[in-house]
């Protein structure tokens, strides 16, 4: 049999193996969050919103970070975004100073936290108040280890949820103390595909 026949009987098989090509994914819909969304601000709205969340068994997980564009140059993490299941809370993280109480989130082992490439989020986040993180759950990892051809969000987002998310704000300067409400959804965004993913693969036995 021909390698690309073989290729297209291997991906009819098992249809999570697919590889998408750009094209593909840009034909998608592009879709965002439309759900409620709390941007915190302070200790006692961020006090608030860990009282909610702690009833959460799943949240979606991401952070941002004003980008980077000449060498030797770093920045503090701004945003931490957690996804539960009817709303998702945007951290400013420059305007709390009782971080530990929010990253105990980040370290309770009853809640998951998915997300995609978030070693590098705990290490930055942990720069800021030391915690363990506890429960984590890298999707790409998983996504490996299911022999699936995408690994990043926007990848297995197209492949596994079947529309098209925006990368446009990964030149943002997220740490100016009033977001664009574009900026807000777009970090949004983020976190709650993290959460549909882990749901839909779980679905799917590839957890």
């Amino acid at each position: 049999m021909p390698k690309e026949n073989t290729i297209i009987s291997e991906a009819k098989k098992n249809p999570l193996s697919r590889k998408l090509s750009r094209d593909d994914i840009n034909d998608l819909e592009l879709t965002a969050y439309q759900g409620q969304i709390t941007l915190v601000r302070s200790n006692d709205d961020m006090l608030r919103a860990i009282a909610v969340l702690q009833k959460e068994t799943l949240l979606g997980f991401d952070t941002e970070t004003r980008p980077v564009f000449r060498k030797g140059i770093s920045y503090p993490t701004s945003l931490l975004q957690l996804a539960g299941e009817n709303r998702v809370y945007i951290f400013q993280l420059q305007f709390l100073s009782e971080l530990d109480k929010l990253f105990a989130i980040l370290a309770n082992t009853d809640i998951i936290k998915a997300g995609v490439a978030i070693d590098g989020d705990i290490n930055d986040l942990k720069e800021l108040s030391d915690f363990k993180p506890a429960n984590l759950i890298d999707l790409g990892d998983c996504a490996r280890k299911a022999k699936m051809k995408h690994h990043g969000l926007r990848g297995l987002t197209a492949l596994l949820l079947g529309f098209r998310i925006t990368k446009s704000g990964q030149k943002y300067n997220w740490s100016v103390p009033k977001l664009r409400n574009s900026a807000i959804r777009y970090a949004a965004t983020d976190a709650w595909v993290g959460r549909e993913l882990y749901l839909i693969m779980q679905e799917r036995g590839c957890l």
